[in-house]
């Protein structure tokens, strides 16, 4: 009979042991995700309800704000679970949904930007060239 054993979660290290400091990452953490939320919505918005910002710029605009909260709200909430309720677990399955998620939504960041950079440089070094 083979002796093996498995483990199904991963352990994570806490940001600090003492339960003042947990609360305070907490609130951190509720803060500077709410004030995200707050600012790609009103982006997304904006973009949605203005039909005079229905440009190739703002069209980018939107879809970074979009993957933006993608990757907000893919490792956030489960730092802020862990924060209030002192939690130190996380699943296999859980980690590798939120690695996923978080390279898929940093890669699609990073398309992005380079997108919207070329858009710039036909913009500026090639007016005529530009459809807008």
């Amino acid at each position: 009979m083979p002796n093996s054993s498995s483990i199904s979660q991963f352990l994570l290290l806490a940001f600090s042991d003492t339960w003042q400091l947990q609360l305070l990452h907490f609130w951190l953490f509720l803060g500077i995700s709410l004030a995200a939320l707050l600012g790609n919505g009103l982006i997304i918005s904006a973009v949605a309800c203005d039909h005079h910002l229905h440009t190739p710029m703002h069209f980018f605009l939107l879809n970074l704000s979009l993957t933006d909260l993608g990757s907000i709200c893919t490792t956030v909430p489960k730092a802020m679970h862990n924060s209030l309720w002192d939690t130190r677990t996380i699943s296999y399955a859980g980690c590798a949904a939120q690695v996923f998620l978080l390279i898929f939504c940093l890669s699609t960041e990073v398309a992005l930007l380079t997108i919207m950079c070329y858009d710039r440089y036909v913009a500026i070094c090639k007016p005529l060239h530009y459809g807008t």
